[in-house]
């Protein structure tokens, strides 16, 4: 309650130091239950038989909800800034053959 006098009821967000870096991911995998969205994120390598997940972050649907509108109004504004983000062809990525996962 002391912090939020202090700060005018503003939320202070810490970034730690070996958290500012980020991680590198080129593949996500977004799994759902009733009750949650569960998204892994994966880096691939050429070459390499296993893939590892590096991150995974776990949501309510109402946040998920939240994290796709705050993704759509970035890429907006990045769009209106940068230009159009080119996929390629727009075409669906291939399904991945033999994912197996291991906890």
């Amino acid at each position: 309650m002391e912090n939020q006098e202090n700060n005018n009821g503003q939320l202070q967000i810490e970034l730690k130091e070996e958290v500012a870096q980020g991680t590198y991911a080129n593949l996500a995998i977004i799994t759902h239950s009733s009750s949650e969205f569960i998204m892994d994120f994966i880096r691939v390598m050429p070459g390499m038989p296993k893939a590892g997940v590096q991150s995974r972050i776990v949501l309510a649907p109402e946040h998920a909800k939240r994290l796709l509108r705050a993704l759509e109004e970035n890429i907006g504004k990045y769009e209106r800034t940068f230009g159009s983000i080119r996929m390629p062809d727009e075409q669906p990525l291939p399904p991945l053959p033999n994912i197996k996962g291991e906890a």
